[in-house]
Order: C-alpha cells, then structure tokens, then sequence
C-alpha cells in the first residue's frame, strides 16, 4: 500500500455524504450494547426467585458483562485500527447476538453468568468502534454536535435499561430481555454491511494481548474482593488473597505496558494532565450511574413494593432529561462559557447532588423524594458525559482513534462494574451489620423468609432500606470528590498549554 493511501485511513475522511445516517446504526449497536450494562437490574427479584441467586450472584450477572468489556475494549481498540473498525463492528453484533440467546436460555446463575461474559466480548468489539467511527466519518466543524448525540446514547443505554426492562419483564419472562437483542442485532448488522465505510491504519499497532490478559485478571480480582467483603469479612483470606492477586496483576500489567513496542494502553498518556482529569471524571460518572441504578432498582421493588414496569416506569426522569438537554444542545453551549473544566465541575455536582437527594429525599417521602433526585443527576449527567469524552478523544492522537474509544469506553464500563461493586458491598455490609442474627441474610427475600415473626421482618425490611441509603451517600461522596479533582486538573492543564499556544 502506498503512503499516500495509508495516510488517508489514518486522517478523518471528513464530511462522509450518509454520516448522520451512518450515526444513527452506530448508536443503534451501541444503545443494545449499553443497555445490558443496566436492563438486568430489574429483573433482580426475578433472577432471585427463579435462579435462587444470592446477592453476590447477581452482582456477578452484572459485573461478568462488564469486567470483560473492561478488559478486553483497549485490545479491540488496536485490532479496530490495524485490521479495519466496521469488520469489528460485524464481529460485535454477530457475537453479541449469540451471548444474548445463550443468555435468555439459561437455565441457572452460573450459565447466566458465563453467558453474560461472553456477551461482553461482542461488546468490547461494539463499543470500541463508534466512537472511532464518529470522528472518521464527520469533520471538525460537526463533530463536536456528533459526539454529543452519539453521548446521548451512551447516557440513555445506562438510564433507559430498567425501564425496558420493567416492560419485557411485565409481559414477558426474564430471559425475554436478552432474546430482545436478537433482532436487533440483525438489523444492525444488515445496516453495518451496506452503509458503514471500513477505515483502518495499516501501520497501527499490534493487539496486545498479553496485556489484555492481564487487564481483565487484575480487575476481576479486586473486583471480587470487594463483592466477597461483606460475606466472608475483609479480613479473612478469601478476600485478601484475591485482592492482592488483583493488585500484583495490575501493578504487572502497569510494567508490561511501560517496556513493550507496542502498548494497549501508552502509559505516557497519564502524563497528560487533561487526559488524567478526564479519565477522573470519567470513571466516577460511570461509577455513580451504574452503583446508584443498581441500588435505585432494589429500592423501588424490594422496599417501596413496585413491580418491574412500575420501576422501571419510575427511573425514566433520568434518562428523559439526558436526552432533552443534549438533543437542545445544553451542554454545548455551556461549554464555550464554563470552560471544559467548569462544564464538568457543575455536571459532576449536579450528580452528587442527585445521588444524595435520591438518599435523603427518597427515604423520607418515598418515590416523590427521589424523583428531584432523578431529575438533577440526569441534567448533571448531560452536562459532564459529551464533555469528557470530548477530552479524552483531544488528548489522544487522531491516529489512535480507536483506541481513544478503547480508553472512553473501559473507563465508562469499569466505572460501572465498580459501582456496582462498590456501593453493592456497602448496602450488603450495613445490611448485615443491622440483621446479624437472620439467617440466610444473602438477600433480602431470604432475610426475610428467615425472619422470626412480623417484627422482625419489619426490622429486616428497614435494616434493607438503611444500607441503601448509606451506600447511595457513598457515591454521592465519591462522585463529587472525583469531580472536582477531573476538573482541578483540566484547569492546570489548560492553564500549562496556555503559555505554549502563544509561544
């Protein structure tokens, strides 16, 4: 191949003439991709009852998917730029496809659970090409309004989960909300074939797989550590010895990344403090939607006695306001007047915000308290989602475009599993510190079934909603401490390239 056709596939082709056509595919893969990050959190008293899952299997249901999308998205990224992204998004729906009828034909939790993984390797392929794809298909002038609805998606995938899913499950049995994904991913597919271009730099980097590995071990580890702590203690071997293991993987993965030629991920990207401040904020966004879905679902059915549409039906303010404020274009002109840091300084408050008065409000006066809640956590999450992804994709070379989406979408599917993790083991800790002498306290229909008598169960009943409230503080907590640090270090940056744009 010559050079000249080599630096075409590396350089944005521009305005393509079907790109907001081709748009609407890619976030039409996307959306089935990101639902499943959340479609399951409502079927969590389903799987309960029919599977006999505990608490810690569901957590894997939902973690399994994520944890190997984590790990396996920055390889995808290098495959996608060497090998061609519309062959990986071909890849994606076909494997996806056939995740999602193994998985609405299980017939326990642990087939659930290997079915969800394998899952999340179709998803991996998916996700780390749209993004890529957005930036080779639309030039600078439009870009910035592509990225926005392509976010409105991402946004809408996590928020609008459960209540699809509280429509499926009304109608339908659980394994319905993945069969659903069947058709969908024909189309998609079908769509992909004729419309999407192939783009690919020939000269890109080898996949790295041994990386890949070490990515995904590292993570599962810590990630179990944390689901295992309130059951086995934090101090017992079978959460330390995982931890560890998870740390030394991590910290190997760190070494193997830094010496070989060609890295999934280039360390020396955490130079860069504007790619550091996203990856910040990035991460604790994530980590506040997929942790407060998770717990939001329970809270709903478990304490307030919805059924699945009625949850469902109940989660919708958030994401309706993603979709309104992005689609006016909120975001984008706040940006031109906040600054990037500002923007995401108010978005990432605007969450906590939510978070919290989900907590506080929804406690006290119910499913009224935690609709103001909904409301500000997705007005926060428009604002602060379009404007990291924008940040990160700028401190990547273009050449690396997909894996700058490899990088978006690992923070945002990590951020997400350890959500779930970690505001899952805080519920589960506070709810086994308030219930110590119920048997069976796994879940809390089997608190419950353990229960001694009507007062008890009430106890058991408000012991549930207690650890809810307190893990759902938790991330409020977290997720304005990491806003106000990704937007700390976005400002230094800017303030650092300030200088050198005038020299």
């Amino acid at each position: 191949m010559t050079a000249t056709t080599a630096e075409n596939h590396t350089a944005p082709t521009g305005r393509h003439p079907q790109r907001w056509l081709i748009l609407g595919v890619i976030c039409l893969s996307q959306l089935t991709v990101l639902l499943d990050n959340t479609v399951l959190s409502v079927a969590i008293p389903s799987l309960t009852r029919e599977l006999d899952a505990s608490t810690v299997d569901i957590q894997w249901m939902i973690n399994a998917y994520s944890l190997v999308q984590s790990g396996l998205l920055l390889t995808a990224g290098n495959a996608a730029d060497r090998y061609g992204r519309k062959k990986m998004l071909v890849c994606g729906l076909a494997l996806f496809g056939l995740g999602s009828l193994a998985a609405g034909l299980a017939q326990s939790a642990t087939q659930l659970i290997a079915a969800r993984a394998g899952m999340g390797v179709g998803g991996a392929l998916l996700m780390t090409t749209t993004l890529a794809v957005v930036v080779q298909i639309f030039d600078d002038a439009e870009r910035v309004k592509a990225i926005g609805l392509w976010s409105t998606v991402n946004s809408l995938g996590f928020a609008a989960g459960p209540l699809i899913g509280g429509v499926m499950l009304d109608h339908f049995w659980w394994g319905a909300i993945f069969l659903v994904n069947i058709p969908v991913a024909a189309i998609g597919l079908f769509a992909v074939l004729a419309l999407v271009p192939e783009s690919k730099n020939p000269q890109g980097d080898r996949p790295d797989l041994l990386g890949a590995l070490l990515s995904t071990v590292g993570m599962t580890g810590v990630v179990y550590a944390i689901i295992s702590g309130p059951g086995h203690g934090w101090t017992s071997t079978e959460v330390l010895a995982p931890a560890a293991v998870g740390a030394l993987v991590l910290g190997g993965f760190v070494l193997w990344e830094l010496r070989i030629p060609y890295p999934m991920l280039d360390m020396h990207f955490f130079r860069n403090q504007r790619f550091i401040g996203a990856v910040a904020g990035a991460i604790l966004v994530a980590f506040g939607m997929g942790g407060s879905l998770f717990l939001l679902t329970q809270h709903l059915q478990f304490v307030l006695g919805h059924g699945p549409l009625d949850a469902g039906l109940r989660t919708a303010p958030l994401a309706l306001t993603v979709v309104a404020l992005n689609l006016t274009g909120v975001g984008a002109r706040l940006v031109p007047k906040l600054g990037t840091p500002g923007t995401i300084a108010v978005g990432m408050t605007l969450v906590a915000g939510g978070l919290a008065a989900i907590a506080v409000l929804g406690g006290r006066y119910g499913y009224g308290g935690m609709l103001l809640g909904l409301v500000v956590m997705g007005a926060g999450v428009a604002l602060s989602m379009p404007t990291m992804a924008n940040a990160i994709m700028s401190a990547i070379p273009p050449e690396k475009a997909g894996v700058g989406a490899g990088v978006n979408g690992t923070l945002a599917e990590f951020g997400n599993g350890l959500g779930v993790a970690v505001l899952g083991a805080v519920l589960n800790s506070r709810f086994a510190a308030l219930v110590p002498t119920v048997v069976g306290a796994a879940s809390l229909p089997a608190a419950l079934a353990a229960a001694d008598g009507p007062a008890e169960r009430v106890r058991v009943s408000d012991a549930f909603a207690s650890g809810l409230q307190t893990s759902q503080l938790v991330g409020a907590v977290a997720v304005l401490a990491g806003g106000l640090l990704a937007a700390m270090l976005l400002r230094r940056a800017e303030r650092a390239d300030s200088p050198k744009a005038a020299a």
